[in-house]
């Protein structure tokens, strides 16, 4: 360990690596963090590790606490705690400050820590590395972790994946909402997907628990380390306020924790038990009636645990003072022993200013109940465990797959080269073809019928409209004539010297509601897709979704009905209802596009026009930016719609 200024680490590494010293903490600042010079001294340190096959933490770290075998190398006082009976948590932190931090939250919530490790600049071992080497740790079931740079995005999702498998569970808290600048802005996909929303959308998929404080983190970890179940369904909630009744059902519906229905035989059950001015519900106001019928909990509680809508149960109390805790808090812990409960439980305080170290709590930690002084921050944590749960539920083999389609060429494709490639994978587009003259484009009108569009092509126009490169409803041959002189004029003057591919010639498509649909593999974390409302107005309207690329079809469906204007696809105000089928299943398609040819950067399908149920969907335009030469690509996929 070394705990020296910053000016003598380097040669106090050397030193370390002559006397073939296996692994090396380093405390000391200075480094990466400290400019040019803090660079160079961090990336020299980095390379007298490797060379020297000498493990390196930090440097600008706080080093690492073994609570497992009591074996503290840090510089932090770190009082010991009991060894862990059961699968406790471990801390993985970037930050030194804040692994010491959430490691005293977790303690004041009696979460069993197996190890907080402080990766500090990573300038050799990262966190991606200590959870590899954890996943399988057998006192850890629980990595919470705190990243503000992940160096190994696609590494981690792999480990996210191995993590679950494994019945491991990771909660992520990652600052950085706001939105860095991009590489390229030339397509709506570009601008509208941001390094955040790319990341929240992979890691979730993932397997991880993404949340957005440092209350949540210990939050969800105590949940997950207390129930180790996750729920499938929504929440049933106990509570003795009727105000709170109305604010629970509030908040679950702002955090998307559903809190479903009594079943009818749960129903009766509680009615045959209650008070008559009790009505059965969710959520159930026992009222003050637990002062007087302590036993009301022991006899509410398993019609409640019985009842399939519910995949939890959270019991909101009201502690005030230790004379009424008293005559509460027994009756509950007896309750929860006699009928050792199969879905998670959760205690709950509604007053979190009141007494919260009853024995009591302890006993209901031990049996499995996870216990928050907040009744707001236990719905919170529930709303995230439980999305985790019904995704698992929920997740399908996506339907579609593919194989080559020919090499494109490097750059913007041109919209009719797009199309093309869309064509390939069964997403429909409108019927024309590329005219290089007056005569062609007038005789492929006259074949595909009019009214017809004409768009001029060019890999060096990915926009053709502010450039006046598109003519809508040309209605004759003497029309489109003047149309191709027209188009001709407008791109000369708005980009002279430019030498097009030809003039794309289109049958006018029926109209339709429009969405953007698009693709981006992401340099870092790789390929995710956008589905949203808007057309031309798509990054003014934001209406949108980001998607992993293997979503199965239903799951897409169900991200389509979550966008804020998805009552139009259903049917809105007389309006016929949409074909959502067809809208995810060209969205699975593209998503396999993405999978098989990692060379594509972008897509946008802007707009792809949705009809109504059974007519399908077609994509008025289209652009595809290729990073690289392909020589792959997706094939015959079945159900093609020519």
């Amino acid at each position: 360990m070394l705990a020296i200024p910053g000016p003598a680490v380097l040669a106090s590494a050397r030193a370390c690596a002559q006397k073939r010293v296996g692994s090396v903490i380093v405390f000391s600042a200075g480094f990466a963090e400290g400019g040019e010079d803090g660079h160079n001294a961090q990336q020299e340190l980095a390379r007298i590790a490797r060379e020297n096959g000498m493990l390196l933490v930090g440097p600008n770290c706080l080093g690492i606490v073994n609570y497992v075998d009591r074996i503290p190398l840090t510089f932090v006082v770190t009082q010991p705690q009991e060894s862990v009976q059961k699968s406790g948590a471990a801390i993985l932190s970037q930050s030194g400050a804040l692994a010491a931090v959430i490691a005293v939250n977790m303690r004041h919530h009696r979460l069993p820590l197996t190890y907080s490790i402080s990766t500090g600049n990573e300038a050799a071992l990262g966190v991606e590395d200590f959870l590899e080497d954890l996943i399988d740790d057998e006192a850890t079931g629980v990595f919470a972790l705190v990243v503000e740079q992940f160096r190994q995005p696609r590494r981690f999702l792999e480990l996210a994946r191995h993590a679950r498998a494994a019945g491991k569970f990771i909660v992520l808290l990652h600052p950085g909402r706001s939105r860095a600048a991009r590489d390229s802005a030339a397509t709506h996909t570009g601008a509208i997907a941001g390094d955040y929303d790319v990341m929240h959308t992979l890691v979730t998929h993932a397997g991880v628990i993404h949340v957005e404080s440092m209350e949540e983190l210990v939050d969800v970890a105590q949940l997950l380390v207390r129930c180790r179940q996750l729920p499938r369904g929504g929440a049933a909630v106990f509570t003795e306020s009727g105000a709170f009744k109305a604010l629970a059902l509030d908040l679950s519906e702002r955090v998307g924790l559903e809190l479903p229905d009594l079943s009818p035989p749960a129903a009766q059950a509680l009615r045959d038990t209650l008070p008559a001015f009790i009505p059965p519900s969710n959520p159930l106001d026992l009222t003050a009636q637990g002062l007087v019928d302590p036993s009301l909990y022991r006899r509410t509680l398993p019609p409640v645990l019985g009842d399939d809508c519910f995949g939890s149960v959270l019991l909101g109390i009201i502690l005030t003072d230790p004379k009424t805790t008293k005559l509460k808090l027994p009756n509950i812990v007896d309750a929860i022993r006699h009928l050792k409960p199969s879905k998670p439980v959760v205690f709950a305080a509604l007053d979190e200013g009141a007494p919260f170290d009853f024995q009591e709590l302890d006993d209901l930690r031990s049996l499995g109940v996870a216990c928050f002084p907040s009744a707001e921050r236990a719905i919170r944590a529930l709303a995230h465990v439980t999305a985790l749960g019904q995704m698992e539920c929920n997740t399908g083999q996506p339907g579609i797959s593919c194989g080559p389609i020919g090499r494109l060429r490097h750059g913007f494709l041109p919209e009719y080269e797009s199309k093309a490639v869309l064509h390939e994978i069964g997403i429909p587009i409108p019927a024309g073809r590329l005219a290089r003259c007056i005569d062609e484009a007038v005789s492929i009108a006259q074949e595909i019928g009019y009214p017809v569009a004409l768009k001029m092509q060019s890999a060096d126009l990915p926009h053709k409209t502010e450039a006046g490169g598109i003519v809508l409803g040309v209605n004759s041959k003497e029309a489109v004539a003047e149309a191709w002189l027209t188009l001709h004029r407008n791109i000369q003057s708005y980009r002279p010297g430019l030498v097009p591919d030809g003039i794309l010639v289109e049958r006018m498509g029926d109209m339709g509601v429009e969405l953007i649909v698009g693709a981006r593999n992401d340099k870092n974390w790789g390929p995710v897709l956008l589905i949203g409302f808007g057309g031309i107005l798509a990054e003014a309207i934001h209406d949108v979704r980001i998607l992993p690329p293997d979503l199965p079809a239903e799951a897409v469906k169900k991200e389509l009905n979550q966008l804020r204007c998805a009552a139009l696809l259903r049917g809105f105000r007389g309006t016929p209802e949409l074909d959502a089928d067809a809208t995810s299943d060209a969205v699975c398609r593209l998503g396999s596009l993405m999978r098989a040819v990692p060379e594509i950067a972008e897509v946008d399908i802007n707009p792809l026009v949705v009809f109504p149920k059974g007519r399908g969907v077609m994509a008025l335009d289209a652009l595809i930016a290729v990073a690289g030469h392909s020589d792959y690509g997706p094939p015959n996929i079945g159900g093609r719609n020519e």
